[in-house]
């Protein structure tokens, strides 16, 4: 796949072109071992294909943006943290941090702050911390069958069948470990711009147990936006699932043509919260 995508938005100056890379379409439900497969059986059983995209620059049109239209919001978020690779720091801290930012953006009732993940485009922290490497696909995190099961997981059996009768949200707080950010910048589609038909539901293979994301294969009306050299006070709050306007955010890492050749590499730190109603 080589195609390219120019969805109407207004033009601004840092807008960049930008080759991302979608799931191409298949036949069969798209599956991935996060343990050893069966002999014979392949780790993951997709195929990705490049798409020229545009990215229209979140800085410039931030004021029109919106967690209730688009998915996602950037904001200031000062934090306390002083080291994102402590896992008590992070447990401790960050999770109440991250807590009353999801509870002010999304005014829901109840906020339970569940998993993190921090990233780094350096092989050499990733094989020093094992934390993950930037996301180079486009996907989301939740569908409608592993979003409710987390709930069950998470709560306890009465308040979970209660909060699944009403509205719910998976929600991401993602921020720069380091700043600004050259590149592999997180980059959100616009929610309004997803079809349905977009999204793939793609089994997680466990050893224990099977979850469930989206894949997604390309549309010419995805509207990509992404927000220029952010910094360690800066924070990205985008919908993984909502139950009630079916909201989902696709999101990837981009490479940034403009980064100098030496740009330092990415380290972020991303929280999985879910906003009760």
């Amino acid at each position: 796949m080589n195609v390219s995508s120019d969805a109407q938005v207004p033009t601004a100056a840092a807008d960049l072109p930008a080759m991302i890379s979608y799931m191409l379409p298949m036949a069969h439900k798209p599956s991935r071992y996060l343990c050893t497969p069966p002999p014979g059986a392949p780790e993951l059983n997709w195929k990705l294909g490049e798409a020229r995209v545009t990215m229209h620059d979140g800085r410039a049109r931030l004021a029109g943006l919106s967690l209730d239209r688009h998915g996602f919001v950037m904001m200031q978020a000062p934090t306390a943290v002083t080291d994102f690779y402590d896992q008590n720091q992070v447990e401790r801290n960050y999770y109440p941090e991250a807590e009353q930012l999801v509870r002010n953006v999304t005014s829901a009732q109840k906020v339970v702050v569940f998993d993190y993940n921090c990233r780094s485009g350096s092989k050499e922290d990733r094989q020093r911390t094992g934390v993950f490497p930037p996301a180079r696909f486009v996907h989301a995190d939740y569908t409608p069958r592993s979003a409710p099961q987390r709930v069950r997981d998470l709560l306890p059996a009465a308040e979970a069948d209660a909060r699944l009768d009403g509205r719910y949200a998976f929600v991401n707080v993602w921020r720069p470990i380091k700043g600004p950010i050259e590149n592999d910048t997180l980059s959100l589609c616009d929610a309004q711009s997803v079809a349905t038909d977009d999204l793939v539901a793609t089994d997680l293979i466990y050893s224990d147990r099977q979850g469930e994301f989206y894949n997604v294969t390309f549309n010419a009306n995805h509207r990509w936006y992404y927000f220029r050299h952010l910094q360690t006070d800066e924070v990205l709050v985008f919908m993984n699932f909502d139950s009630r306007q079916k909201k989902v955010v696709p999101h990837v890492a981009f490479e940034d043509a403009t980064a100098a050749p030496n740009a330092p590499p990415r380290e972020s730190i991303e929280v999985r919260a879910i906003a009760f109603f």
